[in-house]
């Protein structure tokens, strides 16, 4: 899915946002300050889902004066799926790190998640939000998806709805596109071919700065209608893999 795979680097930090203008400063300094102690070539690649407040401003700002940091501007709003998959697209790293534009996910996680994938071979390792520090509402709402959502698709993940995971770039190279998508991230993988997940718990914090945009409606029923969306294509989309023939050994 990458067009820039003339410039290969480590480690691709993806983030997509919408009208989070003055959180970006505040999240670029942390993603700055956790990866300069380590020898990782990386970049930071934000995604802008066409934005009303002063988000492209902030990114254009950041990104004149910030070397490592980029970003790629969506012409219409197409939600956060699209904006992952845009930034999957034009990121140039080995493994993917993937984290919300509110400053609620820890950068500081980071380096553990991709130790932990390369350290154990995993093809995704998942943040799992042990302290939540949503309000009651979100919290409840997000239970009840999950856990609705493990039944009718036989996993068990403990948080799919963690933005923070790092994994492989190979792993999204035939990731189905729906909206709605990044809910259903580690069943996706799994759908096609990709099954060592491992969870390890991540620090979660209060928002930054601004209002959050999910609620019951559009996030806990929404959520359920997708599940059952998930549920038939896992029953009908195929990945064929086929034969090396100068090997004998499958490859995809």
């Amino acid at each position: 899915m990458n067009s820039n795979n003339d410039r290969i680097i480590d480690v691709s930090i993806i983030i997509p946002l919408k009208n989070e203008g003055d959180n970006v400063q505040f999240l670029a300094t942390e993603i700055s300050r956790v990866m300069k102690d380590f020898g990782w070539s990386w970049e930071c690649l934000w995604i802008d889902d066409d934005s009303t407040d002063n988000t492209r401003d902030e990114l254009i700002r950041l990104c004149k004066d910030c070397k490592t940091h980029s970003y790629v501007f969506h012409l219409h709003n197409y939600g956060q799926s699209a904006a992952l998959v845009t930034g999957f697209r034009h990121a140039k790293g080995k493994i993917f790190v993937t984290l919300d534009g509110d400053g609620q996910n820890d950068p500081a996680d980071m380096p553990t998640l991709i130790s932990t994938l390369i350290d154990k071979n995993a093809d995704m390792v998942n943040g799992w939000r042990t302290k939540r520090k949503d309000s009651l509402i979100r919290r409840i709402s997000s239970r009840i998806a999950n856990r609705f959502r493990n039944i009718l698709t036989g996993e068990n993940v403990r948080d799919v709805g963690c933005s923070l995971r790092a994994f492989r770039r190979e792993c999204v190279d035939e990731i189905v596109l729906f909206k709605g998508m990044h809910r259903f991230f580690p069943t996706m993988l799994k759908m096609s071919g990709h099954y060592k997940i491992i969870e390890i718990p991540v620090n979660h914090r209060p928002r930054h700065s601004g209002k959050t945009k999910y609620g019951i409606n559009n996030r806990l029923w929404v959520g359920i209608l997708d599940i059952l969306a998930v549920c038939w294509m896992r029953k009908r989309l195929v990945f064929p893999k086929v034969v090396d023939k100068e090997n004998g050994k499958d490859h995809v």
